[in-house]
């Protein structure tokens, strides 16, 4: 499998231990069954020194055993779905009893961070962010209960929708602007995206947020200057106060999400039984 998440282990005197799987989606699955369960993966994981870097790490994980701190993140799994997010939480937190859980919104710098490594060992050198085209109100990406995606909603009129599988719109700064003047226009949007932006370009002020970790996600303010830049982190909700035209279609956070979490859970065991491990070095690749 070609998803590739780092796992990081810092023992209880504080020296660290770098592994790397091949089951990066779905990886915030496999908290859910806890600690005890975690570590004994470890020796199916390879272990190599090697740190992915921000473009090619789809998750990551950091067990902390002195301070019981837990340290994740995804590109895709339920923990991205507007859905389920709250249950996966929920059901973490309660696997993981006495210990601080956290999400990493920069994802594998924040990793190295932890441990004391310089992050910009990890950061792509490419020469900007891939713009994520724009997608019409029917396009074949949009459908279904979890279609993902970007809202961008503009002022208290305008709404357009991009894919979410280039970088996050917010990494194109300004030039997004200019993007936006041909995009498909939504009317309003109800879908169960896992990001958004909202733009005043009167007052120059934008509000953005994610569901799943976006490179730089904290130097975002660089790439718009003379603008004032909230990040909303996960608080999608304050992306509806702001904003008329956003307003996801009504869903069950509670038991319903639950539900269908545990049952993605089981799922994945049965695959890792079949495979017969978690991610060893068979299965992952430079």
């Amino acid at each position: 499998m070609g998803d590739r998440a780092n796992v990081v282990v810092v023992r209880e005197n504080g020296a660290h231990e770098l592994y790397r799987s091949g089951w990066a989606v779905g990886i915030d699955l496999d908290l859910l069954d806890g600690p005890t369960a975690v570590l004994a993966m470890l020796p199916d994981l390879r272990q190599d020194g090697w740190w992915l870097d921000d473009t090619v790490a789809q998750g990551g994980i950091l067990l902390d055993l002195g301070r019981q701190v837990l340290l994740f993140f995804a590109w895709e799994g339920p923990s991205t779905e507007l859905r389920h997010r709250a249950a996966v939480f929920e059901l973490i937190r309660a696997a993981w009893p006495g210990w601080t859980v956290r999400w990493l919104f920069d994802g594998q710098a924040e990793l190295r961070e932890y441990v004391g490594l310089d992050p910009e060992c990890v950061r792509s050198r490419d020469a900007g962010p891939c713009a994520a085209p724009f997608l019409a109100p029917d396009d074949e990406e949009l459908a279904g209960p979890d279609p993902g995606g970007v809202v961008i909603t503009v002022g208290a009129g305008r709404c357009h929708v991009a894919s979410d599988a280039f970088d996050h719109p917010v990494r194109e700064g300004a030039a997004l602007l200019d993007r936006l003047a041909d995009a498909p226009g939504h009317g309003s949007c109800r879908l169960h995206v896992n990001a958004g932006i909202h733009l005043d370009p009167e007052r120059r002020r934008l509000g953005w947020w994610s569901l799943s970790s976006v490179p730089r996600a904290y130097r975002v303010p660089d790439v718009w200057p003379g603008w004032t830049v909230e990040f909303w982190q996960d608080e999608w909700e304050r992306h509806v106060r702001a904003a008329d035209r956003f307003s996801p279609a009504a869903f069950d956070a509670g038991e319903e999400g639950r539900t269908a979490v545990l049952a993605e859970a089981g799922e994945r065991r049965a695959r890792h039984r079949a495979c017969g491990r978690w991610g060893s070095a068979s299965v992952v690749g430079r």
